[in-house]
């Protein structure tokens, strides 16, 4: 009979989904006892690790909804390696207010300079500002509304992503597009068109665009929606890789 009300609790408290409610509550009756603590800040406390914890796993679940390669933030990236970055338009851009503002963002550099991580970086600040995001590189993305058009099923994928409001295609321009996955992915760009914000990463300058998008009609079409509303970063520098193997061979000890 002693553990009706504590089973009772703890079904209520599971029924509320209130998790971290239930698995502090007595730890927190006991340091309130000590502490003199009144009811009333008693229940605060418990409230506020219950936010806490909540506000950790939807971050946690956007993040796996997202589906990045990997988890990087900026605190990370070497600012001092790549001068010609802007540090201060990246932190900026960390606030999330461009995406609010349905913005773009292009960054530009040949491989290995960290374009993939600032992307990654500004996907989980989003993540954490409780924005959805979806995280693809260019390929698979052209692969999968390719196969959803064969499918019969491309009106419901592109609603999906309209939904997005954070859109990262990594790497673009890797690879050249097919007429039909070029404009593809240039009628998913013109919808999310001052709808949803768009990140793409790319080896190539605008001026090349057209060897990925095959025609200049098609290339300039598509530069004018995305470059209405940008921030373009500049990332031209030695390769993050290259440079960590040439230290590795200079110091083979390490």
């Amino acid at each position: 009979m002693t553990d009706a009300p504590e089973l009772l609790l703890a079904h209520h408290l599971k029924t509320l989904r209130l998790p971290t409610f239930l698995r502090e509550h007595d730890k927190q009756a006991r340091i309130c006892a000590a502490e003199g603590v009144d009811h009333v800040r008693y229940l605060a406390r418990l409230t506020e690790l219950e936010l806490i914890d909540r506000e950790r796993r939807m971050v946690e679940r956007r993040i796996k909804s997202a589906k990045f390669p990997a988890v990087k933030s900026l605190d990370s990236f070497d600012f001092k390696a790549m001068p010609s970055l802007n540090k201060m338009m990246v932190l900026e851009l960390a606030r999330c207010e461009w995406i609010e503002r349905q913005e773009n963002v292009i960054a530009l550099g040949p491989s290995g300079t960290g374009k993939t991580h600032v992307a990654l970086g500004l996907g989980l600040a989003a993540c954490q500002k409780g924005l959805p995001v979806a995280f693809v590189t260019a390929a698979a993305l052209v692969n999968e509304l390719m196969e959803a058009r064969d499918e019969k099923r491309l009106l419901l994928r592109q609603r999906q992503l309209a939904k997005v409001k954070l859109l990262i295609i990594d790497e673009l321009g890797f690879v050249p597009l097919s007429k039909t996955g070029a404009e593809l992915l240039f009628e998913l760009i013109s919808q999310r068109y001052e709808r949803g914000s768009t990140l793409i990463t790319s080896n190539l300058p605008f001026e090349e665009w057209t060897e990925t998008f095959g025609t200049e009609r098609l290339t300039g079409a598509l530069l004018d929606r995305l470059t209405h509303h940008v921030n373009i970063l500049e990332m031209n520098g030695e390769s993050y890789r290259l440079k960590q193997s040439r230290e590795r061979l200079a110091n083979p000890s390490n």
